[in-house]
């Protein structure tokens, strides 16, 4: 049995945030209906890279998904719609804040189809404040989180992640809090409810630190030239072959395997403490990189996991395709699809032990399951379904 087998939630949203939480749920049982619009879909089917002129994004991003056609701006594809809405438990949408009342489809109207509906709005800013309207991208959310000012290297300009973590992480959010309320209504006798989940917050949530630290300190945290500014030695360091890697000591224990490693316990002595190790991070972090670089990467890290450093090899892509441990866990998933016949993606997390995920199919063509959905869940007859396309309404 799947985790969330028997759970229903409709889709309706575009791009990445939104879609990655429905996803999530569909990777560990919930059947997952995205309603896009007939002929143009979500765009993030189109987006590259590209493979024989066809995106390759799509396949992992609508994977476990069932893809009908439905055009809410229609009087009768909003009716359609609500008996949707009247099927399932969970529905998660990322329009601008207010569209879906402007559509008529207000959380009054969708209590009224389904009293027990948990609808889950993802947007760049939420559902209030004075920037509750503009436009929600990743980048520029992360901007506004404050975690783009602390990234990058203090002599150059602040970096934006190269992919779009606000939109997985506020996924995740999105993703966890369904369920917390699918439990709350189910288990705790709660109501339906409607969560708010913006793109920043995720992010922000994650950097307590600075604000305790601003609050009491009126500190400002700057980009350092190591990893986090709060232990040392960290940072990336480049061995004798040309290999970058990652090393950190976050605890005064793992520094002390660090001075055995490098054979220079004399560190100690006045270093034993992340306290002093900061204060004199450049010190510290010249000998670290010293003796890295007059190592080969396989020398230097079968010394350094000998005695317990941790320290690794930034990875590219292929370095992950290569890796044992990647395979033994099944991080990567060949999967049948009909675009490239066959395409690899990221393999279900997390692992259950007793109903663990699966990935069923890749993302499906624009509706796919207009048949089986329209059909099987709403009773439609094939006379009505061919009426409704010819009106464009699916």
């Amino acid at each position: 049995m799947s985790t969330l087998k028997g759970v229903r939630v409709l889709e309706v949203a575009t791009v990445i945030a939104a879609p990655f939480a429905s996803g999530l749920l569909a990777d560990f049982g919930a059947e997952v209906i995205k309603v896009e619009l007939p002929g143009i879909g979500d765009p993030f089917r189109g987006l590259g890279p590209y493979h024989k002129g066809k995106g390759l994004r799509w396949a992992s991003m609508g994977r476990n998904k069932k893809c009908i056609t439905l055009d809410l701006h229609l009087e009768e594809g909003k009716k359609i719609f609500l008996e949707l809405v009247s099927k399932s438990d969970i529905l998660v949408e990322n329009f601008k804040t207010g569209t879906m009342s402007k559509w008529g489809l207000d959380i009054k109207t969708l209590r009224e189809a389904n009293p027990g509906i948990i609808v889950t709005r993802v947007t760049g800013y939420g559902q209030s404040g004075p920037y509750k309207n503009k436009a929600g991208f990743g980048t520029p959310s992360t901007a506004f989180s404050g975690m783009t000012y602390i990234t990058g290297h203090p002599d150059k300009p602040p970096v934006s992640p190269s992919f779009s973590l606000a939109d997985y992480i506020a996924g995740l959010y999105a993703a966890m809090s369904s369920v917390m309320a699918i439990y709350n209504r189910d288990f705790l006798n709660g109501d339906s409810q409607e969560i708010d989940v913006s793109l920043y917050e995720g992010i922000f949530r994650m950097q307590e630190i600075l604000i305790a630290d601003y609050d009491l300190n009126k500190n400002i945290r700057e980009r350092k030239p190591n990893l986090s500014g709060t232990s040392s030695p960290g940072g990336t360091y480049k061995t004798k072959d040309g290999k970058w890697v990652v090393l950190v000591c976050s605890t005064d224990k793992s520094f002390e395997y660090l001075t055995n490693a490098m054979d220079r316990r004399d560190l100690l002595e006045d270093y034993s403490k992340n306290i002093t190790r900061l204060k004199n991070d450049g010190y510290i972090d010249k000998i670290v990189s010293d003796w890295i670089s007059n190592l080969n990467y396989k020398e230097m890290k079968t010394i350094a996991d000998k005695e317990g450093v941790p320290v690794n090899l930034i990875y590219s892509i292929e370095d992950i395709f290569n890796d044992e441990h990647y395979k033994e866990r099944n991080n990567i998933m060949e999967v049948p699809c009909e675009d490239f016949g066959t395409v690899k993606m990221p393999g279900i997390t997390p692992v259950f032990s007793e109903t663990p995920g699966e990935i069923k199919w890749a993302g499906p063509e624009i509706g796919e399951h207009n048949d089986e959905v329209y059909k099987e869940l709403l009773g439609y007859s094939d006379e009505y379904l061919e009426e409704l396309k010819l009106k464009n309404i699916i």
